[in-house]
């Protein structure tokens, strides 16, 4: 079987955990698109958990952001599966 294809995800990690509980809450409920997935080992800083989505989405997801009154600990650009 195939590996899965990397592709170039937008991965948005937050100081603390329930932070990152308040964005996919959110998230989840406006439709934004992205998942919650483990901090990938390129990442050593924040709560262990990041929003993973298209790059393509990054103001949409800044947006959701700012209208729950949070700010990112970091934004990156990762090859992903």
């Amino acid at each position: 079987m195939p590996l899965p294809q990397k592709k170039l995800s937008l991965v948005v990690s937050f100081d603390r955990t329930v932070d990152a509980m308040a964005m996919e809450a959110a998230c989840r409920r406006d439709g934004v698109p992205g998942r919650m997935i483990p901090m990938p080992p390129q990442i050593s800083a924040g709560c262990g958990m990041v929003w993973k989505a298209d790059p393509s989405c990054r103001q949409q997801i800044l947006d959701e952001m700012g209208a729950i009154g949070l700010k990112p600990h970091a934004l990156h650009e990762l090859m992903l599966s």
